[in-house]
């Protein structure tokens, strides 16, 4: 593949000064000497003892560099989860399409076809990512994608409950794996303030399924059969076929990582590895082996812990209104046709895709997430105090521009959160596993927050969905208050008495104190 000339490579210079007979001095004067290339090989620390970089890149050098990770690595990955995404929610267009009624489900049994796809997600989620790590994220995203696009097409043939739902859990299984594998796969290529950003680029794709997937099924439903197939079939057989078909080109097109990568030149290659190091106080290697230890870091991390409970209480929003947006509009526009209910589901998540973007791009530009999620959480606040509110159709409707504005920003924003508060690979791995499972434990809330009995008003799903996010403005306050408080508590304590308290420990044994690290501060 063709790839710009090759960057200047520089001199890495210390930014951090101590005494001069101090052991973090001798390092600092060593890295001076060292070029890019040794900067980045294994074994290699890039922070001081502080957790300060003692690395200094050229920024031309790094703006060329981001520019051609995000053309090569984004679009990809962006288009295996539009579809992903599309394969997931594209059962709340067959139910208006007639999905329901051919398979005689009653009562509670669509709720019982989203619960069991939700199941597996949840079972599969935290092995999934160690798998992906394992094996490498540049074949095992591909691969599962062809998984989930097998599912949809096998979606087109079943008859009833019972064959619907082996699918969905099958379909759960093979996606289980593709939201927190691609967050982990960005997070080997961009540093912490960048990742918000790049993850929100992928993340865009949930609401612009839900507008493209209503524009998609509108379009299918017009076609009088697809081979021997009709109505609803046609939407699961058709999307599941494009699915396939990217998940063949991802083989070819996905990069594992920067020092596989055949279109970056050997100093894009150490640059790219460099700056990553540069972030991670003790670590000498970017991608480390698997051992409980970090593994366990990774998943109890206090802010992994709560901001997995924020994207879990997300989650029961951002899910429902995948499942349910067609039937709630067709509730407010109950004399139109089938194809313009599935164009008014549109609007609302082209506006969503729009916060979607712009949030994490402000949080990239301050390098700051947590006070997003409190800026973010008042909008859908708002937007099911309306629902409760008014019985009017344009009100209701309108309701779903800011919730839709509010709720979509939060899968960029916490897998980022989570990200930026580990130190190794393999607890990064671990944490977004974490947060990505809680989150679609709200999910499978989610199946149960609109019931049919509660038709059409929904009371109880649009009551349950206000506390749920007045709850989460709450936790993501009392959040970003602890990570500050607990920061200040570390600045008290001295660094060099603590780090003494250490000797003994070896290298490994250091590295696998990740966030207990003396030098480690929090990063809201």
């Amino acid at each position: 593949m063709a790839s710009n000339g090759p960057l200047e490579e520089k001199p890495i210079e210390s930014t951090h000064h101590t005494a001069p007979d101090s052991p973090a001095n001798e390092k600092a004067d060593v890295i001076e000497e060292e070029t890019a290339h040794e900067a980045a090989e294994r074994g290699k620390a890039a922070t001081d003892k502080y957790g300060h970089s003692l690395v200094q890149f050229d920024p031309v050098a790094e703006r060329k560099l981001l520019w051609k990770i995000d053309l090569y690595i984004v679009p990809t990955v962006a288009m295996l989860y539009l579809f992903c995404f599309i394969d997931r929610a594209n059962i709340g267009n067959a139910k208006i399409a007639g999905f329901q009624k051919d398979l005689k489900l009653g009562g509670y049994d669509y709720n019982r076809v989203l619960s069991v796809f939700y199941i597996s997600y949840i079972l599969f989620e935290i092995p999934s990512n160690m798998v992906c790590k394992i094996v490498g994220p540049g074949w095992f995203i591909p691969a599962i994608t062809l998984g989930f696009g097998i599912c949809s097409i096998c979606t087109a043939f079943v008859h009833n409950i019972h064959e619907v739902s082996a699918v969905r859990f099958l379909l759960g299984m093979f996606e289980a794996g593709m939201m927190p594998g691609i967050a982990y796969y960005l997070s080997r290529w961009y540093r912490r303030s960048e990742l918000a950003f790049r993850l929100s680029l992928y993340i865009v794709m949930a609401p612009l399924a839900g507008a493209f997937g209503g524009l998609l099924a509108s379009g299918i439903l017009k076609l009088s059969h697809f081979g021997g197939l009709h109505s609803w079939r046609m939407i699961f057989a058709i999307e599941g076929i494009v699915t396939c078909g990217l998940s063949l080109i991802a083989f070819f097109t996905m990069t594992d990582r920067p020092a596989t990568a055949r279109w970056l030149t050997q100093e894009e290659k150490d640059l790219a590895i460099a700056r990553v190091k540069s972030e991670r106080v003790a670590t000498t290697e970017v991608l480390d082996k698997i051992d409980s230890p970090k593994v366990v870091r990774g998943i109890f991390s206090p802010v992994t812990l709560g901001t997995a409970f924020i994207f879990l209480l997300n989650n029961i929003t951002v899910q429902g209104l995948a499942f349910f947006a067609p039937t709630i509009v067709s509730l407010i526009y109950p004399h139109n046709t089938v194809v313009y209910q599935q164009l008014k589901t549109v609007p609302p998540y082209v506006v969503g895709a729009f916060f979607t973007v712009l949030l994490p791009f402000l949080s990239w530009r301050v390098d700051r997430r947590n006070i997003f999620f409190i800026i973010s959480v008042p909008l859908v606040m708002i937007g099911y105090i309306m629902f409760l509110a008014s019985d009017h159709p344009h009100t209701r409707y309108g309701a779903t521009f800011l919730i839709a504005s509010g709720a979509f920003s939060f899968g960029a924003l916490c897998n980022a959160q989570v990200a930026a508060n580990v130190v190794s690979d393999t607890a990064r791995s671990a944490a977004i596993a974490t947060n990505v499972m809680f989150g679609n434990t709200g999910g499978l809330i989610s199946t149960w927050s609109f019931l049919p009995f509660d038709a059409p008003n929904y009371h109880i799903g649009n009551g349950l969905n206000l506390a749920t996010n007045s709850t989460m403005l709450i936790v993501s306050i009392a959040l970003l208050a602890w990570m500050l408080w607990d920061n200040k508590k570390r600045e008290e304590k001295d660094v060099d008495t603590e780090l003494a308290n250490l000797t003994g420990l070896s290298i490994k044994e250091i590295q696998d104190l990740d966030w207990k690290h003396p030098a480690f501060r929090w990063k809201p």
